[in-house]
């Protein structure tokens, strides 16, 4: 097998999204929505999504592009629990 064939396993929320949320950010947004909770984050996804890109999330500064990318690609494999 050539490494060019090799697939990164897909991303999940319990393993590789969840702990990008800190508690810093889960209380900020727990009156709308619980960024440690699986279904609320599926739910939300696209306005987490756009609030990231765009600044407004997390409060005291931007995530780190690779990040945002790693979210996105969540949501591109079928936002996997």
């Amino acid at each position: 097998m050539k490494d060019a064939d090799h697939q990164p396993a897909p991303l999940r929320f319990s393993t590789d999204i969840k702990p990008l949320f800190r508690e810093l950010d889960r209380n900020s947004m727990v009156k709308v929505f619980d960024l440690w909770n699986y279904s609320d984050v599926a739910e939300h996804q696209d306005a987490i999504v756009h609030s990231l890109e765009s600044g407004a999330m997390p409060c005291d500064g931007t995530w780190p592009a690779a990040q945002v990318a790693k979210i996105k690609r969540w949501i591109a494999e079928g936002s996997q629990p």
